[in-house]
C-alpha cells in the first residue's frame, strides 16, 4: 500500500486553514491536485458461496514508481473485519469456498495465476508459469481445474536467408514481416505473433492444456454445470481476418477438445452463459447490420444450439455483467441509462424489469445463492465503494467500505447540476454542470466544455476527480452526452452514422448556450477540450466557431484519409459510405484538417507518443497546419503513454496543469480562486 498516504492526508487536514488559496468561505479546504495521489479504487467484489465473506480488488497509486498497483482485500459480508489479504487482482472463489484464484506478477515474468487457501494457514501457490499473461479465470464446477485465456504464438513469419555473412559479423537484425490485417493494438504494440486461446490448468498447479486451436481469437470461456464443456465466442471462419461484426457461440469438450458451433447466423453472437441447470445458454447478439452502433439483444437457446428465442423484447440499452439468478428464472445485469448505471433483470420467459434505482453508477459483480448482490457504487461526490443489497428487496443498498473518506474529509467539492436541453432536429440532450465550491450565481466564471470520446460512449454521474479539481480552481465545467452517446438507445447513438462529427457539434454548442443563459458564465473566457473522439470534436469545433478563448484537442483524429489505414485495426474503413479510393469526398468533408483555414482559436494538442489508436501524425498534421497559418498552438507529446494522456499518475496531473496553463495564457480574466 501507499505508505505516504495516511500521513499526507492528516497533514493536509491539519494545515487546511493555512493553505493560501486553498480554503472556501465555509472554512473547508478545496480539492488539491496532490489529493489524486491518495485516491484509491475498488472493483470486482466477489461474495463467497456461503454468503459470509467478500473479497475485492483495491487499487492505489505507487508514487515512487509512477504506477497503479492493486491488492486483494477481504471482509465479512456485513463489512466488518475489512483487511488486506494478498497483493494481486481479479479474485475468484472456488465453488466450495475453500480457495480463491487470482492474478499477480510471478515467475518467470509477468502475470500468472495463483491460488490461495482461505483457511487459517493461508497457503498460496503459483499454478502457472507461462510466457503470456493469463486472463478470464473460471473455476470448474468441481473445483479441480481453472480455465483461462492466453496468447499462443503463431508460426514464425517467413524470412529470407542472406548469403555471404562472415563469422562474427554484426549485421542489421531481421525485418519485421507483417501479413495480418490487424497487426497492432494500442497499449500492446505489435500483436500479430499470436492468437488468444482457451486453456485449462489443474487447480493445484501443473501444465496448462490448450483447448482451442487455429488462427483465431477466442473470448473468455464459461463452464457448463457438469464440467464437460466450456462455452466461448469467436469468429472461426475462413475469412475471419476481414470479416466485420461477425462472431458465433461455440462449445469445446474439455476431455476431447472437440469443438461444436452453436450459432450460425450472420452477425455478432457473444457472451454465452449456461444456466444453473445446464439446459439453456444465454447469449447476446443481433443480425448483421452496418449501423455504427446498435445495442445487442438477449437470447436463450438449448444447450445443443436449438430453440433460440429472443427474451429482451424491445429493450434497448447498453448492458453488461450478466449473471444467472440462482433459481435459473432469468439473469441480472447492469444497464447504462442516461448517465446512471443500475441493475436490471431479464426473465427466460421474456421481459426486462428494473431492479435498482438511483442517480449513481452501480455495478453488480457477484450474487450469492441466497440472493445477496455485491458490487461497487460511485456518485457525483463519492469515488466508489463496495456495496451490497438483496435482490428481493433492492431498495436498501448498504455501503460496506469507505476507502476515500479520509482523503476527502474536510474537502468541499463542487455541486453538480443535471440539465436537459433542446438541440437541432428535435433531439433532447442531457448534460451536467460542475460548479466551483462556494459558487456564487451573481459572479461570472470561466467555462470549460469537456467532450467525451468514443464517439459511442457515455459521460456518467460518477465521481470525476479531473472536473472537481478544475472546479476547485474556479472553473464551471460542462459535460454532455450529444447524439452518438450510448445510454439513450440505439437510434440516438446511431444518429451520427456517416455524419460524425457534425450534428453532435450542434448538440454541444446548444449545451453551451443553455449554461450561458443562466447568467454566470463569462462569455469571453470559455474553453473547450476533449480526448480521442473528444479531440475530434474539439478540432472540429475550432474550425466551425470562434466563441472559445482557447482549446485543447487531445489525442485527436484530424484527417480521416490518413487515419483509417494507420489506426490499430481496419474497422474504421467501415464507418464511411464508400472506401476512400472509390470516393474520398466524405473522408475529406468530415476531417477537421479541411477546416483549419477557419481556425483563429489558440489550440493546443496533447497526445501520447506511443498512441496507436489516434496516432501522433494526426496531431502533427493539425499542429503543422496551425503553425503555417500563424494560429497560436503548442504540441505536448506525452512520454510513456499510449492512447490518452493519463495512464501514468504523473501524466494525469500534467494533463490537468497543461490544460489550465494553456487556458490561463489566453484568458482575458483569471478564474475566481477558491
Amino acid at each position: 500500500m501507499n505508505i505516504h498516504r495516511r500521513g499526507r492526508s492528516v497533514l493536509l487536514l491539519a494545515i487546511a486553514a493555512l493553505l493560501a488559496g486553498g480554503g472556501t468561505l465555509s472554512g473547508q479546504r478545496v480539492l488539491q491536485l496532490e489529493d489524486y495521489l491518495d485516491i484509491e479504487g475498488v472493483s470486482d467484489p466477489q461474495i463467497s458461496p456461503n454468503g459470509t465473506t467478500i473479497v475485492y480488488t483495491r487499487s492505489w497509486i505507487d508514487t515512487r514508481n509512477d504506477s497503479r498497483e492493486s491488492s486483494i482485500w477481504i471482509m465479512n459480508a456485513d463489512g466488518t473485519r475489512n483487511r488486506f489479504l494478498v497483493d494481486g487482482s481479479s479474485p475468484q472463489w472456488a465453488p466450495d469456498g475453500t480457495r480463491i484464484a487470482y492474478l499477480h506478477r510471478g515467475e518467470p515474468a509477468g502475470t500468472q495465476v495463483f491460488v490461495r487457501w482461505m483457511d487459517w494457514e493461508g497457503a498460496t501457490t503459483q499454478i502457472t508459469r507461462v510466457d503470456h499473461g493469463p486472463s478470464g479465470l473460471r473455476w470448474s464446477p468441481d473445483g479441480t481445474h481453472i480455465a483461462f485465456n492466453m496468447t499462443v504464438e503463431g508460426e514464425p513469419q517467413w524470412r529470407v536467408s542472406l548469403p555471404g555473412r562472415p563469422d562474427g559479423a554484426r549485421w542489421t537484425g531481421e525485418p519485421k514481416v507483417v501479413t495480418r490485417a490487424d497487426y497492432r493494438q494500442d497499449r500492446v504494440g505489435f500483436n500479430d505473433e499470436g492468437w488468444r486461446h482457451v486453456f485449462v490448468v489443474p487447480a493445484e498447479g501443473g501444465t496448462p492444456r490448450q483447448l482451442t486451436d487455429g488462427e483465431w481469437h477466442h473470448s473468455a470461456a464459461e463452464w457448463t454445470p457438469d464440467g464437460a464443456e466450456l462455452l466461448f465466442s469467436a469468429n472461426r471462419s475462413d475469412d475471419a481476418e476481414l470479416a466485420w461484426r461477425e462472431s458465433d457461440v461455440y462449445a469445446v469438450n474439455v476431455a476431447s477438445g472437440a469443438i461444436r458451433q452453436l450459432t450460425t447466423r450472420s452477425g455478432i453472437d457473444t457472451n454465452p452463459l449456461p444456466s444453473p441447470d445446464g439446459r439453456l445458454v444465454f447469449y447476446q447478439g443481433d443480425e448483421w447490420n452496418d449501423d455504427t452502433y446498435r445495442n445487442g439483444k438477449f437470447w436463450v437457446m438449448n444447450r445443443d444450439g436449438s430453440g433460440s428465442r429472443l427474451i429482451s423484447g424491445d429493450f434497448d440499452r447498453q448492458s453488461n455483467g450478466f449473471q444467472w439468478a440462482p433459481d435459473g428464472s432469468g439473469l441480472y445485469f447492469t444497464v447504462n441509462d442516461a448517465g446512471s448505471r443500475n441493475t436490471y433483470f431479464v426473465s427466460v420467459r421474456g421481459g426486462v424489469r428494473q431492479v435498482t434505482e438511483g442517480t449513481h453508477l452501480l455495478q453488480v459483480s457477484s450474487i450469492s445463492e441466497s440472493g445477496v448482490a455485491v458490487g461497487t457504487r460511485s456518485g457525483f461526490h463519492e469515488p466508489g465503494d463496495v456495496v451490497r443489497f438483496s435482490v428481493r428487496s433492492p431498495g436498501r443498498i448498504e455501503q460496506l467500505t469507505h476507502v476515500n473518506d479520509d482523503v476527502l474529509a474536510g474537502v468541499k467539492l463542487g455541486d453538480v447540476e443535471e440539465i436537459w436541453y433542446e438541440s437541432v432536429d428535435g433531439f433532447r440532450i442531457q448534460g451536467w454542470i460542475v460548479k466551483p465550491p462556494d459558487f456564487d450565481p451573481g459572479r461570472k466564471y470561466p467555462l470549460m466544455l469537456s467532450i467525451h470520446g468514443g464517439p459511442h460512449s457515455m459521460y456518467t454521474v460518477g465521481f470525476n476527480f479531473a472536473w472537481q479539481e478544475h472546479a476547485a480552481n474556479g472553473y464551471v465545467v460542462l459535460y454532455t452526452n450529444p447524439r452518438g452517446s450510448t445510454g439513450y438507445g440505439s437510434a440516438f447513438a446511431n444518429a451520427i452514422k456517416n455524419a460524425y462529427p457534425g450534428k453532435d457539434f450542434d448538440d454541444l454548442m446548444n449545451g453551451v448556450d443553455e449554461v450561458i443563459a443562466r447568467g454566470y458564465v463569462d462569455e469571453d473566457n470559455m474553453f473547450v477540450y476533449g480526448c480521442s473522439g473528444g479531440g475530434v470534436l474539439t478540432s472540429w469545433t475550432v474550425g466551425h466557431t470562434d466563441r472559445f478563448a482557447a482549446a485543447s484537442a487531445n489525442c485527436p483524429v484530424t484527417n480521416w484519409l490518413s487515419f483509417v489505414g494507420t489506426t490499430d485495426g481496419i474497422g474504421w474503413y467501415r464507418n464511411f459510405e464508400q472506401f476512400p479510393w472509390e470516393d474520398p469526398s466524405e473522408h475529406l468533408r468530415r476531417s477537421s484538417l479541411m477546416y483549419v483555414g477557419n481556425v483563429t482559436t489558440p489550440t493546443m494538442l496533447m497526445t501520447g507518443e506511443n498512441d496507436l489508436r489516434t496516432p501522433m501524425p494526426q496531431t502533427e498534421e493539425f499542429y503543422a497546419a496551425l503553425k503555417v497559418r500563424g494560429v497560436p498552438t503548442a504540441m505536448v507529446r506525452f512520454q510513456d503513454e499510449w492512447h490518452g494522456t493519463s495512464s501514468k499518475p504523473s501524466n494525469f496531473m500534467r494533463t490537468q496543469l497543461y490544460l489550465r496553463e494553456w487556458f490561463r495564457k489566453w484568458a482575458t480574466t483569471r478564474p475566481i480562486t477558491q
